[in-house]
């Protein structure tokens, strides 16, 4: 793990102070594929995920260098979509929606990824945190697993968006 770097954590208050260091992070990460229509939308999922009152956020420092982030909030009881993909669903009825994590391509391979995860997570009071990778992005789904997360489906959730396998893990990680 990348020791160097300090983890901040923001919430839902906090939105229009790091809005832009979670564009600007995200266009970094995604600068090859950033001409895909889906991806030019991340401002307005950035709004929507940091709108809601449990949001929660951490980002990787390095210095005054913003190298990543990781983001979700508390899936609203009774209306987890992951369950239709299970049969039968585990009891377990609190799930943290893991929407989004981006590291810069100078951090990649730095252990940040898992950093970034290993802290949005820890302390969640959730039993379940399910998330969503793209499957044209086999080695994250593997990196994924290695963490303690298992697919349980594919989703397409926007008919613009890619196909992504559904994927869900106990918390706390192991």
């Amino acid at each position: 793990m990348n020791a160097a770097l300090e983890i901040r954590r923001f919430t839902h208050h906090d939105r229009p102070r790091i809005r832009q260091t979670l564009i600007d992070i995200h266009a970094d990460a995604y600068a090859d594929a950033m001409d895909v229509d889906f991806n030019q939308r991340f401002p307005w999922f950035v709004d929507h995920w940091g709108g809601n009152p449990h949001f929660a956020c951490v980002i990787a420092f390095d210095g005054d260098i913003a190298a990543g982030f990781a983001y979700g909030a508390p899936a609203p009881p009774y209306r987890e979509w992951w369950r239709e993909h299970l049969s039968p669903a585990p009891g377990a009825d609190r799930t943290f929606a893991y929407s989004e994590l981006a590291v810069r391509a100078t951090y990649r391979k730095t252990g940040t990824a898992e950093l970034l995860s290993r802290t949005l997570l820890g302390d969640r009071d959730e039993d379940l945190a399910v998330l969503l990778v793209d499957t044209e992005h086999p080695r994250v789904q593997k990196l994924y697993e290695s963490w303690g997360f298992r697919k349980v489906g594919e989703r397409r959730p926007f008919p613009d968006s890619p196909l992504y396998a559904v994927m869900l893990a106990d918390l706390p990680l192991r």
